[in-house]
């Protein structure tokens, strides 16, 4: 088991606890790296929102500081 470095869940990472089939990160879309932090596996739900959050910020007029009323109120997850 790996240990989520952004909310401290643990979670399984095949990149990191070995295994034969490819991470479920492996599926996700690619994002610019963790901010601020080392290299280190976070688990789906800190990486979903990562990636929403970032893809938020990309587009034209949007703000990065006011959170999608869907995240904050669970439900994209």
């Amino acid at each position: 088991m790996s240990t989520c470095t952004r909310c401290g869940a643990a979670f399984a990472c095949a990149m990191a606890d070995g295994g034969d089939a490819p991470c479920w990160c492996t599926a996700l879309p690619a994002v610019v790296p963790v901010p601020g932090e080392p290299a280190a596996c976070w688990c789906p739900a800190c990486l979903q929102q990562h990636i929403a959050e970032s893809e938020r910020a990309s587009r034209p007029g949007s703000d990065p500081e006011r959170p999608d009323p869907g995240v904050a109120a669970g439900l994209h997850q």
